[in-house]
């Protein structure tokens, strides 16, 4: 079975190595030593915990919406033309990309530094400011 170390852990989890550390030594995630004497994480483990930190972190506010694929994140640039734009979100390790109208970045009043939701439907990319 497909093992983790707290780093790789980390990494997938979209969290520091200290994070998930600190979540280890608390209990939250199971951790064993391998034959090298490191802490590493059974993946079907790790896969249950990424559900429920997944799911624990929904906010009460969150908007309705039918995309369930979220991805919270911070703005990291914002590109305006006359018409169109191109705002990208670092979401963990994802790095994000949409194309949406000039007007609909100045109407959510995204900035590079606040936070906002990428959402993925299919093909497209939602922005929800948060």
């Amino acid at each position: 079975m497909q093992s983790y170390t707290i780093g790789q852990a980390a990494r997938l989890l979209g969290v520091s190595p200290d994070t998930a550390r600190r979540w280890a030594d608390a209990g939250r995630i199971e951790t064993r030593r391998d034959e090298s004497g490191r802490r590493v994480i059974d993946g079907r483990s790790l896969a249950a915990f990424s559900t429920e930190l997944a799911q624990s972190d929904e906010e009460e506010d969150a908007p309705y919406t039918s995309a369930r694929n979220a991805f919270p994140g911070i703005v990291t640039a914002v590109k305006l033309g006359d018409v169109a734009a191109q705002v990208t979100i670092q979401a963990g390790p994802h790095r994000l990309v949409s194309l949406l109208t000039r007007e609909a970045v100045e109407e959510l009043g995204l900035e590079v530094g606040m936070r906002a939701t990428a959402r993925v439907k299919s093909t497209s990319v939602h922005i929800d400011r948060t």
